[in-house]
């Protein structure tokens, strides 16, 4: 590189450093001085390529959903229900317990503890969240429709289940379980939806 010359800046490798410090951080724990720490820029440089930390932690969370949190999407699509809800957990338990990341899951965690001027941030993750029941409650839509599940399921209750079970498994990374607990668990939970439905 010709002397003079500013290194070219990496967006991408800016967003995946500051996915890491607001998944760990979560969103209000996570400071500029955190983000410019990681990225390895000043603050106006953040900014003039962010516009605002508001606007980096969507950036963030688009990259978290796209390649993290990648499982949910590939769940929808196996060819039973039995196997989503299967996909989804043990996703949920592979995805939060990675060695090389933060346990947890930013899109449970990212901003459970705000402050009311951060309400925007936390309605954001909740309107993901709802979206990811929502479509888990077509797909089981789909199962009744095509007898893959009882008819008399009910398709709402089912993906508030299979969701508040996933949830629970970020919660428990978060808090030390180890892959290994989570699996076993995963392993009871499907054990009893194959009673019930």
């Amino acid at each position: 590189m010709p002397r003079g010359r500013h290194r070219e800046f990496d967006f991408d490798a800016a967003v995946d450093a500051a996915l890491t410090v607001f998944w760990g951080k979560g969103y209000e724990g996570t400071s500029l001085a955190d983000l410019t720490d990681a990225i390895g820029i000043r603050r106006g440089s953040l900014y003039a390529a962010f516009g605002s930390k508001e606007a980096l932690f969507e950036r963030a969370l688009l990259r978290y959903s796209r390649t993290i949190a990648q499982y949910v999407d590939e769940a929808i699509t196996a060819p039973t229900a039995h196997e989503v809800i299967a996909r989804i957990w043990h996703g949920a338990a592979e995805a939060t317990t990675d060695e090389n990341a933060p346990h947890g899951c930013l899109i449970v965690h990212g901003a459970l503890s705000c402050s009311s001027e951060n309400d925007a941030v936390r309605s954001r993750l909740a309107e993901i969240r709802h979206n990811d029941k929502q479509r888990l409650r077509e797909r089981f839509e789909r199962a009744i429709a095509a007898a893959d599940l009882p008819a008399e399921t009910d398709p709402a209750a089912l993906a508030s289940y299979v969701a508040t079970v996933q949830h629970g498994i970020a919660v428990q990374a978060r808090s030390g379980a180890t892959r290994q607990e989570l699996r076993t668990m995963v392993d009871l939970a499907l054990a009893g939806i194959h009673r019930s439905v």
